[in-house]
C-alpha cells in the first residue's frame, strides 16, 4: 500500500517553515494573534451549529463500548503520559519542560472526529458506533480537557499558567460560542450540511493560521535554540511508541470484553487517535502568550501524522480480516 503525504501535512510543514524564516512579529504579530482568536471562536460556534443530537442519541445505546473508548481517551491516555512528562526533571536535554507539558496535553485531549470515522467506515467496522464516540469524545473533551490537564499539571508540578484565567477564557472562547452555534442550529444547520467541504477549509485554515501565528512567537522567543535535536526526535519516538501502545491495548480489551470484530475496528480507532482540529484552538486558549507554545504542541502535531499514515495502513487490514469473515459467515 503505498502512502504519500497530503497537502494539508505539506501546509503545516510549510507554516512552519515560514514561522520560521518569516516569522509575524510586533503588530503584525498581536494582529495575528487577535485574528486567531476570533477565528477559534467562529470555529466552535460552527461546530455547536453543525453538530446534530441524534448522532449522539442514535449511537448511544451501545454504552459498554463508549464507556471503553472514553476510558482509553480520557483515563488510560493521560496516566500514561505522566511518567513522560516527569522526564522533564530527569533529562531535560531530551525533555524540555514545555515539550514534557505538550505531552501532558496531548494525553488529555479528545479523540479525533474525522480520521476516526473515516478509518473504522474504510475498515468497515462499527461506523454509528465511531460517530456517536468521537463527537460525544470532542463536546465532553471541551469541558474534560482543561480540567484534566490542569490536575495532571498541578500533580506533576509541569505547569505554570493560571486556572482561573484558562477556565475563564475556555468558557469565553469556546463554551460559549459553541453553546450560542448550537442554540442557532434550527437556522443554521441546513446550510452547514451543504457545505461542508467549506467548513472542512475553514477548520485547515484556523489550524494553519494557529501554527504559523504560534511558531512565529515560538521561533521568536528561542524555540529553535532551546529545542535541541535529539528532543525532536525523541518525541517523534514517543509519539509512535504511543500509538502503538494504545492500538494493541484498545485491542485486548475488546477481545477481552467480547467484542465483535466490526466494535474492534471502531475501538482501536477512536480510543487510540487525538484530535488536532481540537487540540490547536484549545491550545491557543489555554497557553495564549506562552513562550513555550510551539514546544507545546509539538507533541499533538507529530501525533497526528504518525496517526494518519499508520491508520491507513491498518484500516486496510481490518477491512480484509472483516470481509473475509463476512465472507465465511454468508458462505
Amino acid at each position: 500500500m503505498k502512502f504519500r503525504i497530503d497537502t494539508f501535512t505539506l501546509l503545516l510543514l510549510g507554516a512552519i517553515v515560514l514561522a520560521t524564516f518569516l516569522p509575524a512579529t510586533g503588530q503584525a504579530g498581536e494582529a495575528l494573534a487577535t485574528a486567531g482568536t476570533v477565528a477559534v471562536a467562529l470555529l466552535f460556534f460552527f461546530h455547536g451549529a453543525a453538530l446534530s443530537r441524534d448522532q449522539i442519541i442514535a449511537g448511544a445505546t451501545h454504552w459498554r463500548l463508549h464507556i471503553l473508548i472514553t476510558s482509553l481517551t480520557f483515563v488510560f491516555f493521560p496516566l500514561a503520559v505522566l511518567p513522560i512528562n516527569g522526564l522533564s526533571n530527569i533529562a531535560p536535554s531530551w525533555m524540555p519542560k514545555d515539550l514534557g507539558l505538550g505531552f501532558l496535553y496531548l494525553g488529555v485531549l479528545p479523540s479525533a472526529v474525522s480520521s476516526s470515522i473515516a478509518y473504522t467506515a474504510m475498515a468497515r467496522g462499527n461506523v454509528p458506533a465511531a460517530i456517536c464516540s468521537a463527537a460525544a469524545s470532542n463536546v465532553f473533551g471541551m469541558m474534560l480537557t482543561p480540567f484534566l490537564l490542569l490536575l495532571l499539571a498541578s500533580t506533576s508540578g509541569g505547569g505554570d499558567f493560571s486556572v482561573a484565567e484558562a477556565l475563564k477564557d475556555i468558557v469565553l472562547q469556546l463554551l460559549l460560542p459553541f453553546a450560542v452555534g448550537h442554540a442557532l442550529r434550527p437556522w443554521l444547520g441546513g446550510f452547514l450540511g451543504r457545505n461542508e467541504t467549506l467548513m472542512a477549509r475553514y477548520d485547515q485554515c484556523v489550524i494553519w493560521l494557529i501554527v504559523y501565528s504560534a511558531f512565529s512567537h515560538s521561533v521568536e522567543s528561542g524555540l529553535w535554540e532551546n529545542l535541541p535535536l535529539q528532543a525532536i526526535l525523541f518525541a517523534i519516538a514517543l509519539c509512535l511508541g504511543l500509538l502503538l501502545l494504545f492500538m494493541v491495548f484498545a485491542r485486548f480489551l475488546v477481545r477481552r470484553f467480547g467484542f465483535s470484530l466490526e466494535d474492534e475496528a471502531a475501538v482501536v480507532f477512536c480510543g487510540s487517535k487525538k484530535s488536532l482540529a481540537s487540540g490547536l484552538p484549545m491550545a491557543k486558549v489555554l497557553f495564549s502568550g506562552h513562550p513555550g507554545f510551539g514546544m507545546i504542541v509539538l507533541p499533538i502535531m507529530c501525533y497526528n501524522q504518525i496517526q494518519v499514515i499508520v491508520g491507513a495502513f491498518l484500516a486496510q487490514k481490518y477491512r480484509d480480516k472483516i470481509e473475509r469473515a463476512n465472507a465465511e459467515k454468508t458462505g
